[in-house]
């Protein structure tokens, strides 16, 4: 599915689940798609708690671009997105990387009830000076972190209402796709579960 936003068509991939009770919406990193191995692991997961998928590719990978557009613009791109794809459902946002920053930037715009991040880029390698902390910290809804134990992209915090999971591997997040389809599929249930009490 073609979306067109403020900044060019953006490609939707999407994976409806039987009675859904959720949908997730989430986003590549940056010099990658939606065929990511964690991304492909988060969206059996979520399949199998009954929450429709919905992935993403940002208007600059469509165009067939490799460096990302200004944060602005992708925010602006995944906001258009997900106005359009209206559910009608609870809405969890989130992506690897890059995409998991764009869906904690947006989650009060976009009305998210929850903001899954693959491998968030707490500061760019061997730059701790540089951290982006806050992008999580300003979060207000529940957060999952799934994070290699040995990412160079650093490992972010626990903080109120943010789960942090740690995996063997690095920021790829290929080293061990099981626990990270259980980590996120654990969550998904508690944040559907959540949905009914």
């Amino acid at each position: 599915m073609i979306v067109e936003t403020p900044h060019g068509p953006a490609r939707v991939h999407l994976r409806e689940a039987e009675d859904a009770r959720a949908a997730l919406v989430l986003g590549h990193g940056a010099g990658g798609g939606v065929t990511a191995p964690d991304l492909v692991a988060a969206t059996g997961a979520a399949l199998a708690e009954r929450i429709s998928v919905a992935l993403v590719e940002q208007p600059y990978r469509v165009a067939g671009r490799r460096s990302p557009a200004p944060a602005r613009q992708l925010d602006a791109a995944w906001n258009a997105v997900v106005e359009h794809l209206a559910f009608g459902v609870p809405l969890v946002v989130g992506g690897r990387s890059l995409g998991a920053r764009v869906a904690c930037r947006t989650a009060a715009e976009t009305g998210a009830i929850a903001v899954l991040c693959l491998a968030f880029p707490l500061h760019p390698p061997g730059r701790p000076d540089r951290s982006r902390l806050s992008e999580l910290e300003e979060v207000t809804v529940p957060v999952l972190v799934v994070q290699g134990e040995s990412d160079p992209f650093g490992m972010p915090p626990p903080g109120p209402g943010r789960t942090v999971v740690r995996v063997r591997g690095d920021h790829a997040l290929k080293a061990d796709l099981p626990a990270v389809t259980e980590a996120v599929r654990a969550w998904l249930q508690r944040v559907a579960t959540s949905l009914r009490s």
